[in-house]
């Protein structure tokens, strides 16, 4: 009894402690929260949740930071083909991200290549359909008029994809306009056509490819002549424009010719002086009037007849028919001849006769004609003007090799004297250039290296200022709950010597239970106690039920 007597308070603590947890309507808040920090089990699992925490944390700070750069895969795509990919990316392992603004899809700098080729052999995005596939899906028992839009598109479909094979070429779209055909022939209209060209960045068509162009349209669709196709590019220029004034075209002509001059020039001096240590500059004057004459002339010593104009008379007497009937001396007269009427009662006789003739004659003779045509875009004068570097501290150029070098350029661009062409050299010092100063945070390996020494930096930073404190928080609680085990030991030891028993017999008393230095302790000694003796414990609680809560 006695020993029951010492228990009760203890005992009646705990069930003290015991009816406040469990008293209905508590809260469990943040009083609930602290309660269960404050149980043994969790105490000593906190250092290994904070230390998993704080790699966590690292982890999360580390990944963040060394996020690689985002580049686009695709832009401008329909919705369709948007939803596509992105099943395709997600699909294949491959990160995207999408922008909010743009709508365009991203991945990873490393793997933009990757992912094209991935789409590509899957046939994504969808490309235009071809001219067969549109054909293939008409329905049977269309109408005429929609067989006859269908094989529009289908033609434009067709043409589009070939143009698309150009380099410079990134999309094309081609518009047909077909008038229907009339049982009026005077109101026949010709077929136009119009394109438009998205160019590849920095990308440009010269004439002749925009020539190529109209004439590809031209062929593939009946009666459509070159000249009704238009040409435009993404920005809204007109490439295939006719109506160039004659001043344009006379300025790229002059271009064309003094950079066919300069080029000549530098390749010939690049291995003479070297790249940098000279500059050219080439003017052409370009005939821009345009003139044709007709010459026609004679050998000087040629005195030939060329023409000859007269009148010739003749006057005779016109003998009367006479002879053997039959006979070839028998002929009447000339039909010209004017017979004249003998004298009335005159004897018959010889009649007068009177005749006249006009004539206009000409002669070949030796000439020449000789026509001359003088085109626009003649060379009328050249003019080329070369500076050669001196370096610093080097010997200057002679005259004899400035001579030489001007009989060279001379000969590069086919000088004529009698055309009036200048050619001047000059050797000179140049001007320094100024260094441009490039910093280092702007150049490309500047950020990424920034981003993963940052990671790294907050991962170590994190575990000396989150785990290593952790680490030896627990290391000190290991050395603690061994230096209690050890005290409880001897405590033990203590009590069973104090008792008459052996030290190693294990029995628990309420001494020992009371002599206990912390709770942690003492709750050891009664789970102890009470497998010692489970009926006495058992009566022990029985006793604490039966009192009031509050005695």
């Amino acid at each position: 009894m006695a020993d029951q007597q010492i228990l009760a308070p203890d005992a009646a603590m705990n069930n003290g402690a015991l009816a406040r947890n469990v008293t209905p309507g508590a809260n469990f808040g943040f009083d609930g929260l602290r309660g269960m920090a404050r149980q043994p089990a969790v105490r000593k699992a906190l250092p290994a949740l904070a230390l998993t925490g704080a790699l966590g944390l690292a982890a999360l700070t580390y990944f963040a930071l060394s996020t690689p750069t985002q580049t686009p895969l695709f832009q401008g795509l329909a919705e369709a083909d948007k939803a596509a990919v992105a099943d395709a990316l997600q699909a294949s392992g491959i990160s995207y991200s999408l922008d909010p603004a743009t709508g365009a899809l991203s991945v990873d700098a490393g793997k933009v290549h990757e992912a094209r080729m991935l789409l590509a052999g899957q046939g994504l995005p969808k490309a235009q359909p071809t001219g067969d596939a549109m054909m293939a899906s008409l329905p049977m028992g269309s109408s005429r008029a929609v067989e006859g839009e269908t094989l529009r598109s289908a033609r434009e479909a067709d043409l589009a994809r070939t143009i698309e094979a150009i380099d410079a070429v990134k999309t094309a779209r081609v518009h047909l306009a077909t008038p229907e055909a009339s049982v009026f022939v005077r109101e026949n209209k010709e077929p136009a056509a119009s394109v438009m060209l998205t160019l590849q960045q920095g990308r440009s068509l010269s004439a002749a490819q925009v020539r190529a162009i109209r004439h590809l349209v031209a062929s593939s669709v009946p009666n459509l002549s070159a000249e009704d196709v238009s040409v435009i590019d993404q920005s809204g220029a007109l490439l295939s424009s006719d109506q160039a004034s004659a001043d344009d075209r006379m300025f790229q002509l002059q271009m064309q010719m003094e950079e066919r001059y300069r080029q000549a020039v530098i390749a010939l001096l690049t291995p003479i002086a070297g790249p940098g240590n000279f500059s050219v500059e080439v003017h052409a004057d370009v005939d821009t009037s345009e003139s044709q004459s007709t010459r026609e002339t004679y050998p000087e010593n040629d005195r030939a007849l060329r023409s000859e104009e007269g009148n010739k008379s003749v006057s005779g007497t016109a003998e009367e028919a006479g002879g053997i009937p039959g006979a070839l001396a028998n002929q009447p007269p000339p039909a010209n001849a004017l017979v004249a009427q003998p004298p009335e009662g005159g004897a018959p006789g010889n009649n007068p006769t009177q005749s006249e003739e006009t004539y206009n004659r000409s002669f070949d003779v030796g000439r020449e004609i000789a026509v001359t045509h003088n085109p626009q875009g003649a060379l009328r004068r050249l003019s080329v003007a070369v500076a050669l570097r001196d370096g610093k501290g080097a010997q200057k150029r002679t005259p004899a090799e400035i001579a030489a070098l001007e009989n060279l350029v001379k000969g590069a661009v086919g000088f004529k004297a009698e055309r009036g062409d200048v050619v001047a050299i000059s050797a000179r010092p140049f001007a320094e250039e100024a260094e441009v100063v490039v910093n280092f945070w702007d150049a490309p390996w500047f950020l990424p290296l920034v981003q993963q020494v940052g990671g790294v930096l907050g991962a170590l930073l994190a575990f000396f200022v989150i785990g290593r404190p952790l680490v030896r928080a627990v290391k000190a609680r290991m050395a603690a709950s061994k230096e209690l085990a050890e005290t409880e030991q001897k405590l033990m030891q203590a009590a069973a010597a104090q008792q008459g028993s052996r030290p190693g017999n294990g029995t628990i008393t309420i001494d020992m239970i009371e002599a206990a230095p912390s709770y942690e302790a003492r709750a050891k000694l009664v789970r102890a106690f009470v497998r010692q003796d489970p009926e006495r414990a058992a009566l022990v609680v029985r006793q604490m039920l039966g009192k009031p809560a509050n005695g």
